[in-house]
């Protein structure tokens, strides 16, 4: 997901050194192949993850790691990858983030342990990052001014079809092949991508490009960003009381708190913090935060609900997940539509609004309940996601001076990442901890006796998947009181979540009125 403000460049005019070379359409060709994975990347892991979770032994902590290590490291890596791609080469970082991407991908696949899908998902991130910004700097350099739009506009598609489809392409591989095939996919993708690249693309670099990548103040946000997760990840487990939590939010207050005095100090800072002087700039960036927050949480509990509780197949879920996915492809247009007719103000508003209707409905859906109850707040959801995406951009790089536009295009794709970070972490914990306070009334509640009840206490984090932990050789009518208990546990779980999510949505929905149009909006500005 990447934003950028676009201007023609002069390369665009040099001659082609061999047949090929430059060739605007096949330039974009390579690059949206290479983006085509990132895309998928964002929706397929999800149905993958009850296969992995089950296939690793993976508690509800390790698999909001695989989601939230990716994540992490694509926020925190996506601005210095920019300024990278600048100073040494948008070809040469574009090439570098496929390669990695695609290698990392296919070590996922073979990875025996949780532990190594974990860390081969944080070098995707780190990989997704130096491709992605440098993506659209080459299209830039590609196409004249009249076309550019055009190649903008297919460059977006296949970004959101990628993420429209990537929910059943998953559920298909998981289903009739293995969930290790949803990785292995990238492989030929960025193969390709790599050859089409590498004969195609030509070279650019920012000639003006210096100073330094600010090292202390990104180590310093991935130290404090990494803090945050592990405490929330941690809670859900321990409680908040626990020392493990209490230290781990010390320990991001700190790091932040280092954070901001090294921007303040730093000559070339990673994020200059004047940006935020601008409460429209300020209120935007919150905004885009919590829409992702609201879509990664909902997409990784709602595919969990859908396979574990509902006992759907990959390819159902993947088949039921795609009015939410699929509508980003409308939604987006038309948030740009109402953003250039009224000001980033009331789509924001109305994204906020729509966001909220969804979450409350979510937290009304019982275990039983049918798919005609569900559908519609999947539509509102990717409709409101469209919204605050394309009106919460124009709002950062609009309110932004024009010199720091490029910076405020890493803020917001920042955002979105740390978003869907925060909305699987706060919204897991919650999850998890609903999960413990009820657990034992609900299993003793659905007909299991105590002691048994008790000797379950231990398979919370498997519950907070929705998996009814039933033993081997169990009576069929204790099996259905645990199954019947450990999913009517989850659904508490699951109802508390979206409605803190609900509050939270109304709150930001009247944040958005200090939302103003920016004057520094450049035509060209693209969100995914």
């Amino acid at each position: 997901m990447s934003q950028a403000t676009l201007a023609p460049h002069a390369g665009a005019r040099e001659r082609p050194r061999r047949a090929g070379h430059g060739h605007p359409w096949l330039t974009l060709f390579a690059v949206a192949l290479g983006v085509m994975m990132v895309g998928l990347d964002a929706t397929v892991v999800s149905i993958a993850n009850p296969a992995i979770a089950k296939d690793l032994h993976a508690d509800l902590a390790g698999l909001q790691w695989v989601t939230n290590g990716y994540l992490l490291a694509l926020a925190v890596t996506l601005i210095p990858a920019g300024k990278i791609a600048d100073r040494f080469g948008r070809k040469k970082t574009f090439l570098a983030g496929v390669i990695g991407f695609a290698a990392a991908s296919v070590l996922v696949g073979v990875s025996g342990g949780i532990g190594m899908v974990i860390f081969w998902r944080v070098v995707q991130g780190v990989a997704g990052a130096l491709l992605q910004p440098a993506s659209l700097a080459l299209i830039r350099n590609s196409f004249p001014p009249q076309r550019l739009n055009a190649a903008i506009g297919i460059w977006g598609a296949t970004v959101g079809v990628s993420i429209a489809g990537g929910p059943i392409v998953g559920g298909l591989l998981v289903q009739h092949v293995n969930w290790e095939s949803v990785f292995f996919l990238n492989a030929p993708l960025g193969l390709i991508a790599l050859l089409v690249g590498l004969w195609v693309v030509r070279e650019s670099r920012d000639e003006d490009a210096h100073g330094s990548f600010d090292v202390s103040g990104v180590a310093l946000l991935s130290g404090s960003l990494f803090a945050l997760v592990w405490g929330l990840i941690k809670a859900g487990t321990y409680g908040f009381g626990d020392p493990v939590p209490l230290w781990s939010f010390a320990a991001f207050a700190v790091l932040l708190a280092g954070f901001v005095v090294r921007e303040l100090m730093a000559t070339h800072p990673v994020l200059p913090l004047k940006l935020f002087r601008s409460v429209s700039l300020s209120a935007a960036t919150g905004l885009l935060l919590l829409g992702t927050f609201a879509l990664f949480g909902t997409i990784f509990f709602i595919t969990l609900y859908l396979q574990q509780v509902h006992g759907m197949s990959p390819v159902a879920a993947g088949v039921r997940m795609l009015p939410m996915t699929g509508i980003f492809i409308v939604s987006s247009p038309l948030g740009g539509a109402l953003t250039q007719r009224f000001g980033p103000r009331v789509p924001l508003t109305l994204g906020m609004v729509f966001t909220a209707v969804a979450m409350f409905g979510l937290s009304r859906i019982g275990v039983d309940a049918s798919y005609n109850a569900i559908w519609p707040w999947f539509v509102l959801i990717g409709l409101a996601f469209g919204f605050i995406m394309t009106a919460g951009t124009e709002a950062i790089v609009g309110n932004a001076p024009v010199q720091l536009a490029g910076v405020a295009g890493g803020l917001q794709q920042t955002a979105f990442q740390i978003g869907g970070v925060l909305g699987t972490s706060v919204l897991g914990t919650i999850l998890s901890t609903r999960v413990g306070n009820v657990l034992m009334d609900r299993l003793t509640g659905a007909g299991l006796p105590v002691p048994a009840a008790q000797r379950l206490e231990g398979a919370k984090d498997y519950i907070a998947q929705g998996v009814a932990p039933v033993p081997p050789g169990t009576p069929a009518p204790a099996a259905n009181a645990i199954t019947t208990g450990s999913h009517l546990a989850f659904m508490d779980g699951f109802q508390t979540s979206m409605a803190v999510a609900a509050a939270v949505a109304l709150v930001a929905a009247v944040a958005a009125l200090l939302v103003r149009r920016g004057e520094n909006a450049v035509e060209g500005t693209v969100a995914i």
